[in-house]
C-alpha cells in the first residue's frame, strides 16, 4: 500500500457550489521525490474571497488554469503510476481536502482511484500518544505557506517523524 498526502487549496467550502483552485500530492517515501501539483479552472461563477486569497492565486488567473477534466485523469495516472497495491489518502483535514478530490474524480474521471475512505494525520498522532488533544504540526519540517506540494510534503515529514516515534506503518 502506499499512503499520498494531499493538500487543496480552493475559493470556497464546498464543491461543486466553489471551485479546487490547486492541488498537491505526495507520495510517503524516505525522498519525499514523488510529488504532483495541479491547477485546475474553476467549475462555479461562485467565488469566496477570504477563501480564494489563501492560496494567493486570483480569480483572472485561476481562470486561465486547464479544465478538471484534463487535469483529473493526469492525476489518476499519476496515483497509479507511483502507487504499490492500494493508494491511501491522507491528510491533514480530509473533511475537507477529501472532499474535493473525491468530488473531481468522481465528476471528471468516473471514479476515485483512493476508494472510500482516507487516513487523518492528527487522528493517528493523537491515538499514539494516547491523547484526544495531542499536537502534531510540530513534526513537520517543510513551512506550510498553503503551497499544496509544500504543505503535503510537510504532512508526509510528520507521518515519517511519527514512524521513528514508533507508528507501526510501513511507507513504500
Amino acid at each position: 500500500m502506499s499512503w499520498i498526502v494531499v493538500d487543496v487549496e480552493s475559493d470556497g467550502p464546498v464543491p461543486p457550489e466553489f471551485s479546487m483552485i490547486c492541488f498537491g500530492a505526495v507520495v510517503v517515501t524516505d525522498k519525499l521525490d514523488q510529488t504532483f501539483y495541479g491547477e485546475v479552472a474553476p467549475i462555479s461563477d461562485r467565488t469566496n474571497l477570504a477563501a480564494a486569497a489563501i492560496s494567493g492565486i486570483s480569480r483572472a488567473r485561476h481562470e486561465l488554469f486547464e479544465k478538471p477534466e484534463i487535469v483529473m485523469p493526469r492525476f489518476a495516472d499519476w496515483v497509479a503510476a507511483n502507487t504499490k497495491g492500494r493508494p491511501i489518502f491522507v491528510s491533514d483535514n480530509p473533511a475537507f481536502d477529501w472532499q474535493w478530490i473525491n468530488y473531481y474524480f468522481h465528476k471528471f474521471c468516473g471514479g476515485n482511484p483512493f476508494g472510500y475512505s482516507a487516513r487523518r494525520i492528527g487522528d493517528l498522532y493523537c491515538g499514539m500518544e494516547k491523547n484526544a488533544y495531542a499536537q502534531w504540526k510540530h513534526l513537520r519540517k517543510t513551512r506550510h505557506d498553503h503551497n499544496p506540494v509544500n504543505d503535503a510534503k510537510g504532512n508526509a515529514e510528520a507521518l515519517l517523524a511519527m514512524q521513528k516515534l514508533g507508528l507501526k506503518a510501513r511507507f513504500e
